[in-house]
């Protein structure tokens, strides 16, 4: 048996040991490549990581800064915000706020660091609001904040930064028809319209006993609800409502606030209608907010007499007014009874239309800082007279049809009663909702008493039947004081806001303005009855006044509300300040 012998040509194994090498290079090849790849993705996980986390650091570098500006701008005006300008430019996260912070670097964009980046825009605007107050106008700063932020422990050093925008709004409160500091109630046993907005910074409660219509916006920063406050014992309202232009209530909604550097609760906001204690900074927050720092003169009753003088901000109270002045438009010798009050109320009267006169001709008031010819636009009065047994210490004015040139507003910490018509110069209008003629007013106490036209002193002791009211036109802001509910006792509503005295029925009280309830009475503080001999409700000719919609017919002296929105929020390439 022979063996066959087969022999492999050279070139054979020489081909199979390259296609070997080959396939290996390729295989070395998928392999490093695909450790490259998987090297590099974890390079760009790791830096899409790191750059969200330089994001979230950058951003939390900003919103301390937002959270001091929120602060500062609520509790001590715009003008706190930019006293503090430099603090903020300095404030950045640190150790001292969290150990986490102790390895991030921030800088301003502008190669500082340790700083954050807070401009304030250029100008600012009195514009229509577009957040959730929209239509509502204010005067509106933009300040720009950015941060700029990287781990300097993290093996890729990877900087992001943060541009937040905030709008610093100061809304004049006299662009309701009615709000509330606190809780607000609606009721009414008549039909009723409510021709602008409406405002709680608590809970709303709409409870008609009749037809109740909203023209106008309506928002609460807590509920708006078809019931009686809790503890108001009547029955269940039993009338309708209609909202007539967004078909349904807003809320909750961002608080509306006075800056008045302390708790905003209603009883703190009253301190703005009393005069100030001893030692207490006039330029703090509360201290500019106090009418009786604000107004052009102060008149004071004392046991000794009556007395007055220019403002604080006119020339710091210097200028004494004389005495004989004073006696053609001030008066204490009359009295009178507050039924609702149970007390002899001791006015001080205030006749507006000789103040008007005076304060166009006078020589001591016009002319009591240099180079100036100063028009009497706002008066606070101080009643600090000692009134013994049942008598109330009170300001009245009347016959002010006629207002100064540039309007008026009169404050007090006292009640406030208003007799006749007010603030309506031309006849043909009084008793309608036109005020073209009208000047910008603004009435503003503890508590304020509407007595018609017919009203008389003398007959103010006699039952409610014979107090018998006529049509009277009031056109002015009111912001005051209520009695709220307690068990048992309804505070009468915002139907009854301003106070009355007399028989109405059918007879129309005209009103043109804006109702602001804005902390509890101190002094008017009888709960609300109108089945007790205090009066019969007028038929409510009621409306907002539109030219306070305007900014130059607004009331002399008129507060602004403070909200703070939130603008463009946006990422920022390093060494930039503004959005690409």
């Amino acid at each position: 048996m022979k063996t066959a012998i087969t022999a492999r040509k050279p070139d054979q194994t020489g081909s199979a040991l390259m296609l070997t090498l080959i396939m290996s290079a390729i295989a070395l090849a998928l392999l490093a490549g695909a450790m490259s790849w998987s090297a590099s993705s974890t390079r760009l996980t790791y830096r899409s990581i790191q750059y969200n986390r330089s994001v979230a650091a950058a951003e939390a570098a900003t919103e301390k800064v937002v959270t001091q500006i929120n602060h500062d701008f609520l509790y001590g005006t715009e003008k706190l915000v930019i006293n503090n300008l430099n603090t903020y430019q300095k404030t950045v996260p640190s150790s001292l706020d969290s150990p986490y912070w102790s390895t991030w670097e921030f800088d301003d964009g502008n190669g500082n660091t340790g700083q954050t980046y807070v401009q304030r825009g250029a100008a600012v605007n009195y514009i229509v609001l577009n957040s959730t107050y929209a239509g509502l106008q204010g005067y509106v700063s933009t300040y720009t904040i950015v941060s700029h932020a990287q781990d300097t422990a993290s093996p890729q050093q990877v900087i992001a930064g943060v541009l937040q925008q905030l709008q610093l709004a100061s809304i004049p409160v006299f662009q309701f028809a009615m709000y509330s500091s606190g809780e607000m109630e609606v009721s009414c046993g008549q039909s009723f319209t409510i021709t602008g907005r409406v405002h709680s910074n608590g809970e709303l409660y709409v409870e008609p006993d009749n037809s109740l219509t909203f023209e106008s916006s309506v928002t609460a920063v807590m509920s708006v609800l078809f019931q009686r406050d809790p503890l108001d014992t009547r029955g269940k309202p039993s009338g309708t409502v209609v909202y007539a232009e967004t078909n349904q209530p807003v809320f909750p909604v961002p608080a509306l606030t006075l800056p008045i550097g302390t708790t905003n609760t209603p009883q703190a906001i009253r301190e703005i209608i009393e005069p100030p204690p001893v030692g207490e900074d006039p330029t703090s927050a509360l201290g500019q907010l106090r009418y009786y720092n604000q107004c052009d003169m102060i008149v004071v009753a004392s046991d000794t007499g009556v007395s007055a003088t220019s403002g604080y901000l006119i020339n710091g109270f210097a200028t004494h007014i004389p005495t004989n002045d004073l006696a053609t438009f001030v008066s204490t010798t009359n009295s009178f009874r507050d039924a609702r009050e149970g007390k002899t109320v001791q006015p001080i009267d205030i006749n507006i239309g000789n103040l008007t006169a005076w304060s166009l001709t006078n020589s001591s008031l016009r002319y009591s800082t240099i180079g100036s010819n100063l028009i009497l636009s706002s008066v606070y009065v101080l009643d600090s007279r000692t009134l013994t047994g049942n008598n109330l210490n009170a300001v009245r004015v009347f016959n002010g049809r006629q207002l100064p040139p540039n309007g008026l507003t009169v404050a007090t910490g006292r009640p406030l009663y208003v007799l006749g018509d007010y603030n309506e110069p031309n006849t043909t209008n009084l008793g309608t909702a036109n005020t073209s003629a009208t000047l910008p007013a603004s009435l503003v106490a503890d508590a304020i008493t509407i007595l018609s036209d017919s009203w008389s002193d003398a007959n103010s002791t006699n039952p409610v039947g014979s107090r018998v009211a006529s049509s009277t036109t009031v056109n002015a802001a009111i912001l005051t004081g209520a009695v709220d509910t307690t068990l048992g006792h309804y505070s009468g509503g915002m139907e009854n806001f301003p106070r009355f005295l007399e028989t109405w029925g059918t007879t129309k009280f005209t009103y043109n303005g804006s109702m602001i309830k804005m902390f509890p009475s101190l002094y008017a503080t009888s709960y609300w009855n109108n089945n007790n001999n205090i009066y019969s409700p007028p038929t409510r000719n009621w409306a907002y006044d539109a030219n306070f919609d305007d900014p130059t017919k607004l009331p002399p002296k008129t507060p602004s509300l403070l909200q703070v929105t939130r603008g463009q929020w946006a990422t920022v390439p390093p060494g930039q300040n503004a959005a690409p």
